[in-house]
């Protein structure tokens, strides 16, 4: 048992709770999922781990509420959208975590309460805090403050395959070997850098760059323009028709 007084939480972690529609009973644990690693030894690490389970499932049980005509496949790469970097980014700056975050004094000054990972992160530990507090049900109601306007207001249909998948899988089916991608150049400051990524499938030496605010952005960037290039190509009268 815990005997160490409950912590007096500031007056934006106060405000944040309102955003959060939750109020914790023991608010220590809001307080550890705030706290970056950087900050001290009781950071937010293992609730982010429990945190990543935990949406993974409320998404997975609100997706096959929603979706109920769709197979597996379909409810996958819908899920895939919703808890990558960007959309937990997003949902991060939704709730003002930048403000309330607890980093090393080096760390916030690089601008780790910007950075777009460390954000991502804190939303997942946020969501463990509250699944230890008060079980699955508030954790669910919490990730569908996230994402319900997205997952009840569109079709199973208008989630495409993201570039990157859709191109491995039109090389595989034309028996060529998946392509690589690599960083070519980074810009800007390291809260706010800017990655340029190269594309590359070797056996039909074509490269593409992509642009993003993330590796992940701008290697899905570089895939979709080699994927208009190889479509392109693969129409008759295309220019390297395989």
């Amino acid at each position: 048992m815990d005997n160490r007084p409950e912590p007096r939480l500031d007056a934006r972690t106060e405000a944040l709770q309102s955003r959060l529609g939750y109020r914790f009973t023991d608010p220590r644990l809001l307080q550890r999922a705030l706290t970056h690693r950087s900050f001290g030894a009781d950071h937010n690490e293992r609730l982010e781990f429990l945190g990543d389970a935990v949406l993974n499932l409320a998404v997975s049980s609100l997706l096959y509420e929603r979706f109920s005509g769709s197979d597996e496949g379909d409810l996958t790469r819908v899920r895939a959208h919703l808890v990558r970097e960007d959309s937990l980014h997003r949902a991060a700056l939704g709730l003002g975590l930048s403000e309330v975050l607890r980093l090393s004094d080096g760390e916030a000054r690089g601008g780790g309460a910007l950075r777009p990972s460390i954000l991502a992160d804190a939303v997942e530990a946020v969501i463990g805090a509250t699944y230890l507090d008060g079980g699955f049900e508030p954790a669910t109601q919490l990730v569908r403050q996230f994402f319900g306007d997205l997952i009840f207001g569109s079709e199973a249909d208008s989630w495409a395959k993201d570039a990157k998948t859709e191109l491995q899988e039109w090389l595989q089916a034309r028996k060529l070997p998946v392509p690589a991608y690599r960083i070519v150049a980074t810009r800007g400051q390291a809260h706010a850098q800017t990655f340029d990524v190269e594309c590359a499938v070797p056996m039909l030496g074509l490269t593409e760059l992509g642009e993003g605010r993330s590796r992940r952005t701008a290697e899905q960037e570089a895939a979709r323009r080699m994927l208009g290039k190889l479509k392109a190509s693969d129409r008759p009268g295309g220019p390297l028709r395989l």
